[in-house]
């Protein structure tokens, strides 16, 4: 299965794109790639079960079909596409696919992770600033396993978000955890034991209700067609909820979508 964990992933966070309207950024920021300039930071968590769930699921369709197909598929559910935050599939990173398996879609009952924390401009975003970027210590890396259950993502958006925050890589990493504990995960999502359906809107609105000072313009969903994926919340430079009309207006706009439960150790036993 390894070896498809990799395509699962690029193939699922670019239907989540595409799905949730994402087109390729407007007209360049005068400041485009300079470290440190930009508007505002998106936080990006991501559902980990609908993750897990993907994957296992085009693991078993490759492995049924063969190796030659197994990549045309995922070619074909991967288009070329950016979205306005800055993730399009084929820059997601190539990751060590068994290890990322057993840590993310393994026996921890991971709910919401963090994807990343992406600077943005009020009109596109930068990425790879510094070409190459400054070395990341492991250090930082094994600390932030608890909140990006992957050491190849967090070496990926070090390279691509990081180095435009104009901030070093613990600062970087630093902020990324303050932000995490700015948004207070609704307490019906933290540990789902049933497969759950919902709207976008009603988990839109289940955050804004839980956390004081965000809008219903500060926040996003991104899914695939049947799964919620990811939530996208919109913050200043100092960690308050800011508004980004350009974001909320690409949420999902499906109008039913399931969230898996919470993974539990015989569920993983079964991938």
């Amino acid at each position: 299965m390894s070896r498809f964990y990799l395509r699962s992933i690029i193939a699922s966070l670019a239907l989540a794109s595409s799905v949730a309207g994402f087109s390729p950024a407007s007209a360049q920021d005068r400041r485009q790639n300079e470290p440190g300039q930009f508007d505002f930071y998106l936080l990006t968590l991501s559902w980990s079960p609908s993750f897990c769930d993907a994957s296992a699921e085009r693991a078993a369709q490759a492995n049924q079909s063969g190796d030659t197909r197994g990549d045309q598929a995922a070619s074909d559910a991967a288009p070329n596409e950016q979205g306005a935050t800055g993730e399009k599939a084929s820059d997601q990173p190539r990751r060590n696919s068994r290890r990322n398996a057993n840590t993310q879609c393994g026996d921890r009952p991971y709910s919401f992770v963090v994807h990343g924390l992406w600077p943005q401009y009020e009109n596109g975003f930068p990425e790879f600033c510094q070409v190459p970027a400054p070395r990341l210590n492991r250090n930082i890396v094994s600390s932030m396993l608890d909140l990006m259950p992957s050491p190849q993502l967090i070496f990926h958006e070090w390279d691509r978000h990081g180095t435009c925050s104009g901030l070093s890589a613990r600062a970087y990493f630093d902020t990324i955890r303050r932000a995490r504990a700015t948004v207070k995960i609704p307490e019906q999502y933290l540990a789902l034991q049933d497969p759950l359906t919902v709207s976008p809107t009603e988990v839109e609105d289940a955050f804004v209700k839980a956390n004081p000072g965000m809008t219903r313009t500060s926040i996003s969903v991104a899914c695939d067609t049947k799964r919620l994926n990811e939530v996208r919340i919109c913050m200043s430079k100092d960690f308050k909820f800011q508004d980004c009309p350009d974001v909320a207006q690409r949420s999902c706009r499906r109008d039913k979508l399931v969230m898996p439960p919470v993974r539990r150790a015989a569920d993983a036993s079964t991938h």
